[in-house]
């Protein structure tokens, strides 16, 4: 299915807008996607007139963007996800036929698989109709966003980045964030866990140039296979043919040796040379935060082939919720089998989109022994992208659904004990900014698998009595909220003007921890305690556990405000991602936004 058909499917299913008045790709546009996508009923939306305002230029090419902007639009895109998981996991059970009719039916199944290699085709493709070298191959031609006012420039945000070993043996499709240095230079932002990552150091350590191939555009599920946390080695596009019933054609590449998909709208050819190191960012990331500037290679640009009529796939980044969310619940479904073959006592698992993926994972578990959930900890720990995960939270078979917000959370903090609580180090995702160090940091993982925990006496008091008493002992405390007051250990939540540690807070309020279990600090500045959607994702990236967790017999400090010297913190805390006002206003007053201050406040738009 290329980019045209999926047009027509959405828009078939009313999941479509079109906007045809003349938007800027600086800001603009990515802000009105941004926005869209926050919507209960967020629709894709197509940008048929794109222009770059600071350099008076109009586009011809129409930019389409959140295209997995609905639980719906993603199994359209890509089929029922709990279905395909199904059919992964009867392959992994598969067992020795016996008789002729279970080894006719086993020779079906594996016949199907015949579909699952992608094939190499001997001719030119659909994304090589036009076809411009050297100097003509400008990336000011391609509608490129700059999503954010801190950016350094604009981005290429669904690049289908293909790359292989230097061997020729493996390939690997990934999405990275691709900075557009000038016309014929991209930054390569594949980080250090990515196969892109280890064949570069391959291609390094023989002092050659690396290939590199960008896709933009084609069948959407190329989009999503380049997400997949498969396996070092595995060729996502095997997913695509499993999935599709059909193999991925693909096509060489022009000026290098790379094989792409046939039907994308783009493709961006080059070559990194190893010994090149460019200065990449900042830019807003899926976190919410900015990322800081860094070292990456970089890709000399050969060669930009495109459709005849080629459309620029693009996504926004930033604060949840954004698109990820329902590509998210897919990867979480059809990954399950694959995950249960390190982990075979796991029922199930969920990743909040405002725990963005990484820094948050709950988990139900049959449990055989004790310290089984601890076990499991380690285990999820040492698993290809859930190595990732800094906060695992494990619960029995008996507990709600795991995406049943309000059931779970009172569930948990029901069985929640500190002596259950296990803190550790670990590797960290890149964009991790509350770590010491950059991509190592802690880990905290909790065994909410037993019986309800005793009652401890806590004495619930009043939000306003609880704050003035907070607030003899620290005046910089500004607010309080505290939530759960029904269950064994309730949060209270606090706001400060930070002026020091807050571990010297947390210890200045023993006298207090009669009324208090779980105390939550964060910043005044740019948090609301009414929001608790945004007050999680908050936390959960803020925090290192080796650093932020305090804990006092039965009680426990969390300190989720912004890190500085204060701290003891050496590293550069980013920015929150915030749109631009004077770009919101100016949206809003044209007709071109229609949304209230409460929706801006909630979702911390500027």
């Amino acid at each position: 299915m290329n980019l045209e058909k999926t047009i027509e499917l959405l828009k078939k299913h009313d999941l479509l807008k079109i906007i045809d008045e003349p938007l800027d790709i600086n800001l603009e546009i990515p802000h009105i996607a941004y926005v869209e996508v926050k919507q209960e009923d967020s629709r894709a939306i197509l940008f048929t007139n794109p222009i770059d305002k600071e350099n008076d230029k109009t586009f011809d090419t129409p930019v389409l963007m959140n295209v997995f902007c609905s639980a719906k639009a993603v199994e359209l895109l890509i089929g029922d996800a709990n279905k395909i998981a199904g059919e992964i996991e009867e392959l992994l059970k598969m067992k020795p036929p016996k008789g002729l009719s279970g080894k006719l039916e086993m020779f079906g199944k594996l016949f199907g698989l015949k579909n699952v290699p992608p094939k190499k085709l001997k001719y030119k493709g659909e994304c090589q109709q036009v076809i411009k070298l050297g100097d003509d191959a400008k990336l000011s031609d391609l509608p490129v966003l700059t999503t954010w006012e801190q950016d350094a420039g604009p981005f290429i945000t669904m690049g289908q980045v293909y790359t292989e070993s230097l061997d020729g043996k493996m390939q690997n499709v990934g999405m990275y964030r691709l900075q557009v240095y000038n016309d014929g230079q991209l930054g390569m932002h594949w980080q250090i866990h990515k196969d892109s990552n280890h064949f570069f150091h391959e291609y390094k350590k023989a002092g050659k140039k690396m290939p590199v191939s960008i896709g933009i555009g084609g069948d959407p599920m190329y989009i999503w296979c380049g997400q997949a946390p498969l396996p070092i080695g595995v060729f996502e596009l095997l997913l695509y043919g499993f999935v599709k019933k059909d193999n991925a054609r693909l096509v060489k590449s022009i000026t290098n040796d790379i094989y792409v998909p046939h039907d994308v709208d783009y493709v961006i050819e080059g070559f990194v040379d190893p010994d090149i190191i460019k200065i990449e960012g900042p830019f807003g990331d899926h976190t919410g935060y900015y990322t800081l500037e860094e070292e990456y290679p970089m890709m000399d640009v050969t060669c930009i082939t495109s459709k005849k009529d080629p459309i620029f796939a693009a996504t926004v980044v930033g604060k949840p919720p954004l698109e990820d969310k329902y590509m998210g619940y897919a990867t979480e479904r059809i990954f399950l089998p694959l995950l249960k073959t390190t982990a075979p006592d796991l029922i199930d698992y969920y990743m909040p989109e405002n725990g963005v993926f990484h820094n948050l994972i709950l988990a139900k578990i049959n449990v055989s022994y004790p310290g089984h959930a601890q076990q499991m900890m380690h285990a999820f720990w040492g698993v290809g992208q859930m190595s990732f995960v800094k906060h695992a939270i494990f619960v029995g078979a008996d507990a709600p659904e795991l995406d049943d917000d309000e059931a779970i959370t009172k569930w948990i903090l029901n069985r929640l004990d500190v002596e259950e609580l296990l803190i550790t180090k670990g590797v960290v995702d890149a964009l991790d900014h509350s770590s010491p160090r950059f991509a190592l940091g802690g880990k905290m993982g909790l065994d909410c698998t037993g019986d309800e925990v005793n009652e401890l006496g806590i004495k619930i008091k009043e939000d306003e009595k609880l704050l003035k008493k907070i607030k003899k002992i620290d005046s910089n405390v500004v607010d309080l909220k505290q939530y759960y007051l029904d269950t064994k250990n309730p949060i209270c939540i606090v706001t400060v003007n930070k002026e020091r540690s807050q571990k010297e807070l947390f210890k200045e309020l023993q006298t207090l921890f009669k009324n208090i279990k779980i105390l939550v600090i964060v910043d005044e500045k740019n948090n609301d305690l009414d929001n608790l959607y945004m007050l999680l994702w908050r936390v959960v990236n803020n925090i290192d556990s080796n650093r932020d967790i305090f804990i006092e017999g039965h009680t426990i400090g969390i300190d989720a405000t912004n890190k500085n010297k204060l701290d003891n913190f050496q590293r550069r805390w980013p920015d929150d991602v915030i749109c631009t006002e004077s770009v919101i206003e100016d949206l809003r007053k044209r007709g071109i936004l229609d949304i209230s201050d409460q929706f801006i406040k909630q979702f911390g738009l500027i």
